[in-house]
């Protein structure tokens, strides 16, 4: 198998239009599964994927190509680049244009190799777990670690490499009719502790040892972190400039967008920065498509720090550079992690302790948009919900469907806790480095009782 660099640089020989986009992602994985209080599979791979990316222009008008490989074999580069460059010449002209970013100094890991993992990033991962297998509760899950080591190539001469690491942890414990769920993401598996994660689900199955019936109807929340990250994931993904602009998303408002309102009484800053601590993600875009966040055209551009809410203040919606010139707005990109700060230094252990009756989640699933206008979404929460009285768990309650947008929670809630890196339960498999605070609602409103476990 060729190198990276090689597959990037024979690709933009064989270029015969305009200019190319060359992306190539060696993906080095590691993942182990147990069930019934047995570790059952583990495994470790190495995959290349590389897409060409072909423009074809005529004086303001742009028509783009694009077809990706999995091939490891040299012959095929000719052949999807001839697909990808015809593409682009049959292609409607491109609503984004913009010049390719123009090139600059190489980066200092442009040669370097693809960064690997192998199945001893769990190896004190698997101790610890095999001490909880002789527990009375039946354990279950899985951990996956990745290295995904990209080059972008491009015809401006443009040269770009990063490495980004991403891991998680999920643990399902079962005692009898009773579920419970903990999770982590990490980068390398250094900072889990699964005496502590076995310790909460525990906690949580304990809890469950009592059942209490509750109908449908508004009750006082606490939103753990996990919770809380696939709301303001969901909010980040709608935060687009365009859609705003031209008056169709919950961002928009008469006239305008809704950059300037503030968003309740906390202060709250909701951020993506590529040099987060222990959250760190592409310093630069890296799209094989184009949407209303993102442009093609801008692969290779570096990417900001943005707060999209600061100090409780919509304050930035998402502009590729050609929608940027267009409303004349800043440059603003979506990275791949997002953090929400400006609580206190409360755990949720002291929120419940401060809660007189309300309810506590573990965690959201099966997520869905039901209003676009006002980001309603509905959804189911799943593996525990528990009920406070007086600042206590008294027990484990039915399950819900709910119906609340992440704009309003954050213009109801009363209080936020400590922010700490969390794993989204129901988009880990499309955005992993999250921190996140737990949230009091006042409020929230669980629509219907469901008879999911």
């Amino acid at each position: 198998m060729i190198t990276a660099q090689q597959v990037v640089e024979r690709a933009l020989a064989a270029r015969t239009v305009d200019e190319s986009i060359i992306i190539v992602t060696d993906a080095s994985e590691a993942s182990l599964r147990w069930a019934n209080n047995s570790m059952t599979t583990n495994g470790v791979s190495l995959s290349r994927t590389w897409t060409v990316v072909s423009i074809v222009r005529d004086g303001d008008v742009a028509r783009v190509g694009t077809v990706s490989s999995s091939s490891v074999d040299p012959a095929q580069i000719e052949t999807v680049v001839k697909a990808s460059e015809d593409a682009a010449r049959s292609a409607t002209p491109a609503d984004d244009a913009s010049d390719l970013v123009p090139a600059g100094p190489a980066d200092s890991e442009w040669e370097s190799g693809p960064a690997l993992t192998d199945i001893a990033v769990f190896s004190r991962l698997a101790a610890d777990l095999s001490a909880g297998f002789d527990g009375q509760d039946q354990l279950f899950g899985f951990a996956h670690h990745q290295l995904h080591t990209t080059w972008l190539g491009t015809s401006t001469g443009l040269r770009r490499r990063t490495v980004q690491p991403t891991g998680s942890v999920e643990i399902n414990g079962k005692r009898g009719d009773a579920s419970a769920w903990v999770g982590s993401g990490t980068v390398d598996f250094s900072d889990i502790s699964i005496p502590d994660l076995l310790s909460q689900l525990t906690t949580r199955l304990d809890w469950a040892k009592n059942s209490v019936a509750l109908p449908a109807g508004r009750y006082e929340t606490i939103l753990p972190p996990s919770a809380v990250a696939d709301l303001m994931i969901y909010l980040m993904w709608t935060m687009e400039g365009r859609g705003a602009e031209e008056g169709h998303t919950a961002l928009s408002r008469t006239g305008g967008t809704r950059i300037g309102e503030t968003l309740g009484t906390l202060g709250l800053t909701l951020t993506s920065d590529p040099d987060a601590d222990g959250l760190k993600s592409a310093p630069f875009v890296v799209t094989t498509s184009s949407s209303e966040s993102i442009s093609l055209f801008d692969n290779g551009m570096d990417i900001d720090r943005v707060e999209w809410i600061k100090d409780g203040t919509i304050s930035a919606l998402a502009y590729p550079r050609h929608a940027a010139r267009e409303f004349d707005r800043p440059v603003a990109v979506p990275g791949d992690n997002l953090i929400l700060t400006g609580g206190d230094d409360t755990g949720i252990e002291d929120m419940i302790a401060k809660t007189e009756r309300g309810l506590l989640l573990t965690t959201l699933w099966y997520i869905r948009e039901v209003d676009p206008t006002t980001l309603l979404l509905t959804g189911l929460t799943r593996d525990g919900v528990y009920l406070i009285e007086n600042g206590t768990i008294v027990g484990a309650v039915n399950n819900f469907r709910f119906n609340e947008s992440p704009l309003d929670l954050l213009r109801r809630v009363t209080e936020a806790g400590r922010t700490e890196i969390t794993l989204p339960r129901e988009w880990k498999d499309w955005f992993t480095r999250t921190a996140m605070p737990p949230l009091r609602i006042p409020d929230f409103h669980m629509s219907s009782v469901s008879a999911a476990q």
